[in-house]
């Protein structure tokens, strides 16, 4: 897993990459890992906001859609985040260099809508959702670049 760049998987670019790999995947899982940033995007110097998770959360979702697209030699295209179920974090924000790991587990999968049962995990941090997605075939676009 480590010899894939994560760039090569999702539709991000620049700093909106928050991943930093992927440590595990099968057909209905992915574990990524976060080392948690503070590059001017979201952060105040020491911390960033738990809420980000649900971007963590997201992103691996985006890797997990696009490492199947990348074995179907498929060129990788955009999701959309329609919406979460109960985002819930124990922390109120992640501090700057810890280290995350990002599980997402696919419940539901039909014409490009899905739902994901998703965890961020570290010492003392918890953080669950279920996350509705949506990936069409036809919307191949890189989003954007800071």
């Amino acid at each position: 897993m480590n010899t894939i760049a994560i760039e090569e998987l999702l539709p991000h670019a620049g700093k909106m990459i928050l991943l930093n790999r992927v440590l595990a995947f099968d057909d209905e899982n992915m574990v990524a890992e976060v080392i948690v940033r503070d590059d001017g995007l979201f952060g105040d110097g020491h911390t960033v906001p738990a809420w980000l998770g649900m971007e963590y959360m997201a992103q691996t979702i985006a890797a997990h859609g696009g490492m199947h697209r990348r074995l179907a030699e498929m060129p990788i295209n955009l999701g959309f985040l329609l919406g979460s179920r109960r985002y819930e974090c124990n922390v109120g924000t992640f501090a700057i260099g810890t280290v995350l790991a990002v599980s997402v587990h696919r419940l539901v999968l039909d014409q490009g809508l899905g739902v994901f049962d998703c965890r961020v995990t570290a010492d003392g941090i918890l953080a669950t959702a279920k996350l509705n997605v949506y990936q069409p075939d036809n919307a191949v676009n890189r989003i954007m670049t800071i």
